[in-house]
């Protein structure tokens, strides 16, 4: 089982910027899809993005293309989640998730799950 730590929330005004880092232990994964989700008050789970850790390949909700840049480094077993021009509506705890997740979109295909951080994007 891989142990996930996610680290960098907080308070940023609207258009700045975060990145989140989530540290990966226990085992490698370097045969992973590693996700990020998030989750705001009263609503449902949402994909942000994910890697597939051996290829490299990236994927983005619609609502983060071109905003949201994933990244990761072997060396550190760490995944980044780099967030540019935040909006308010960005706001929400953010969870980084490990797995062989087939669809990459699909929260309950991750079988690892962190603690999650808080991102809080002010008007």
């Amino acid at each position: 089982q891989v142990q996930l730590v996610e680290s960098g929330g907080g308070l940023v005004q609207a258009g700045g910027s975060l990145r989140l880092s989530c540290a990966a232990s226990g085992r490698t994964v370097s045969s992973y899809t590693m996700g990020w989700f998030r989750q705001a008050p009263g609503k449902e789970r949402e994909f942000v993005g994910g890697i597939r850790w051996s290829g490299g390949d990236t994927y983005y909700g619609d609502s983060v293309k071109g905003r949201f840049t994933i990244s990761r480094d072997n060396a550190k077993n760490t995944v980044y989640l780099q967030m540019n021009s935040l909006k308010p509506e960005d706001t929400a705890v953010y969870y980084c998730a490990g797995g062989y997740a087939p669809i990459i979109y699909r929260s309950n295909a991750y079988t690892s799950w962190g603690q999650g951080t808080q991102v809080t994007v002010s008007s």
